[in-house]
């Protein structure tokens, strides 16, 4: 049933996490569908036309504002492509948050969302985390009904490693065009797991070996969220730097400097030199920052192994092995 997806990767996607104001509650107001509407303008500016949204970021607000923006501005929905999640269910009194990849839960998540966003379909729907007790002929049939009904275009995953989504795909009817996963030059368990065989620095590391090589070998798409490092290294100083933090952000500046980009060009531009063609989640809401960020496939595309494997020896603080 397996079949290579054709999704773009190696581009720039836009997080709308950060949209809707605060976690708690359910009310929004005029400022916070402005703040929305200004980082959409800003994500586009840059040729962005992904965006990324989950069902309970911010407790279905960042779905609503955007949602909001889209119904008073025609002709933008047939600009962008949305892409949304659920599988996790927040924690209410009384009952701890949990995961649910049951059919019921699926669909009645996905009319959720489709109404905060006013939309009638997303192009794109993500399994935001493993469930233990998914049942893969259950998610394969809510799927395919979503897809019947014209609710939903193309499945992905998030937070899964290669022999899950393996397990998963064997029953579904469409292929899996996306795995959604923390990956940074902070984060970086995803790359050190892959030279770390036969090292003791292994331990360090729980990413599952293989993940990526599946990934790549399926033609699914790796969305990098994370990707900023929260602005560990260009400066949002952490609140105990490190030897390897304070390393780190001089080389971002200095090849900032050099090669006349933002240090969040050069950050993003790393991430996608890697040859699985990563693409990097933008999640800051200040258009600032997102337009900061428009070079980062032309740094990826001119940045030498040189340049590369040094910002990595230097987040690392230590030599390879």
């Amino acid at each position: 049933m397996t079949a290579k997806s054709k999704i773009a990767s190696g581009r720039l996607i836009y997080g709308c996490m950060g949209l809707g104001g605060p976690w708690e509650g359910s009310e929004y107001g005029a400022a916070e569908v402005d703040q929305a509407a200004a980082a959409i303008e800003a994500a586009m500016g840059i040729g962005i036309d992904l965006f990324d949204h989950a069902d309970i970021y911010r407790s279905g607000k960042s779905e609503a504002v955007f949602g909001e923006v889209l119904a008073r501005t025609p002709g933008l929905r047939e600009k962008i492509q949305l892409q949304t999640k659920c599988g996790i269910r927040l924690g209410q009194p009384g009952v701890e948050g949990h995961y649910d990849l049951s059919k019921d839960s699926i669909l009645e998540r996905v009319n959720g969302s489709l109404e905060r966003l006013r939309t009638d379909y997303v192009d794109v729907l993500l399994l935001h985390r493993p469930d233990p007790l998914m049942e893969p002929a259950e998610v394969a049939s809510a799927v395919g009904q979503l897809i019947a009904e014209g609710k939903v275009r193309q499945l992905g995953v998030s937070n899964m490693f290669g022999a899950q989504i393996a397990f998963l795909q064997d029953q579904l009817e469409v292929p899996i065009v996306a795995n959604q996963l923390e990956m940074s030059l902070h984060r970086r368990a995803w790359l050190e797991s892959t030279v770390l065989v036969n090292h003791d620095d292994a331990l360090g590391y729980s990413f599952p070996h293989g993940t990526l090589e599946h990934c790549v070998g399926q033609g699914i798409e790796l969305q990098a969220y994370g990707s900023l490092a929260q602005g560990r290294y260009t400066g949002s100083t952490p609140v105990f730097p490190t030897a390897a933090d304070t390393a780190t952000s001089a080389l971002v500046a200095q090849l900032s400097d050099a090669k006349g980009v933002t240090p969040e060009a050069v950050l993003l531009g790393w991430l996608m030199k890697h040859p699985a063609r990563i693409s990097p989640v933008l999640g800051s809401s200040n258009p600032a920052r997102i337009a900061a960020c428009a070079d980062a496939a032309a740094v990826a595309a001119a940045m030498t192994r040189t340049e590369w494997y040094g910002l990595w020896v230097a987040a690392r603080g230590s030599k390879l092995p």
